[in-house]
């Protein structure tokens, strides 16, 4: 059976890989971005199964309207795919309040406001799945990334608690958190000007990897999407999906630190309590 998905950033990277693959089995595609032209072959070769809106995710009441718009003209939409984001890089004290501002309007304001105006169809409809794109950067964090983890993090919290509201209503959560994967992401990351001060600290020594080339990227975006579609359309999805083995080391490797670091505190936890109870 076809399905209808709605997929946000849809003229770039991870977002295009999925139209692409979503329309060439035969799906249909309400795809968002700020620049419908970029789309315009995709919608000459598939018609009127892609659907091109343009739309700005740091304008919240566009957000509510496109959402009722799309719902309206496609009476049901299956999956809901929150892609739209993007990077800014520097250290803390380095970036400005303005990239501060557009960095959390995006990824994290953007995100909640989208799902938030979903919710209400997917609910009045029985169900349905959102795809929030995350990364690994919702579970660990690079120095140069501060915001951008926040919003990570951020937009993962959130959705932690939504989905535990709407699971009634037959509606999956899914964070899919790839590792670094070739797309066009690096190319258009958000630079802070640098500071000297910071040249020869951690911020400063991935700055450099990520100039010089030397951070490695092994994931695939390609097999990523698939395996975004393959969760969204399965009976039970996963709440996360960790995507690339470099992933998979890291998230595993912060985690397995944090639950150590946990176990060591547990007499001053248990202190805390009150002495009654």
């Amino acid at each position: 059976m076809t399905k209808t998905w709605v997929i946000t950033g849809a003229s770039s990277g991870l977002g295009l890989d999925m139209a692409r693959q979503l329309l060439a089995k035969g799906d249909s595609v309400v795809a968002t971005t700020r620049r419908a032209d970029l789309l315009s072959d995709l919608q000459r070769q598939y018609g009127d199964r892609l659907d091109v809106v343009r739309l700005d995710l740091t304008a919240v009441s566009d957000i509510y309207g496109a959402i009722d718009d799309a719902f309206r003209r496609h009476k049901r939409i299956d999956v809901v795919v929150s892609n739209a984001a993007y990077g800014l890089f520097g250290a803390a004290e380095e970036l400005t309040t303005a990239q501060i501002d557009r960095q959390i309007a995006t990824n994290l304001a953007g995100s909640i406001h989208l799902i938030r105006a979903a919710l209400p169809h997917l609910r009045r409809q029985g169900g349905g799945c959102i795809l929030q794109v995350s990364s690994e950067g919702g579970q660990i964090a690079y120095p140069c990334f501060s915001l951008y983890h926040a919003t990570k993090w951020g937009i993962e919290g959130f959705i932690e608690s939504v989905a535990q509201e709407v699971k009634p209503f037959g509606i999956d959560f899914i964070i899919a958190e790839p590792g670094p994967t070739a797309t066009n992401f690096g190319a258009n990351l958000v630079r802070a000007d640098a500071l000297d001060v910071y040249e020869q600290t951690p911020a400063g020594d991935v700055r450099r990897a990520i100039g010089d080339g030397s951070f490695v990227v092994k994931g695939d975006a390609a097999r990523t999407v698939a395996a975004m579609i393959a969760a969204a359309e399965s009976a039970a999805p996963p709440l996360r999906l960790t995507l690339g083995s470099t992933a998979y080391a890291s998230v595993s490797a912060a985690l397995s630190a944090r639950l150590a670091a946990l176990a060591a505190q547990k007499e001053v936890a248990e202190s805390a309590d009150r002495p009654d109870l």
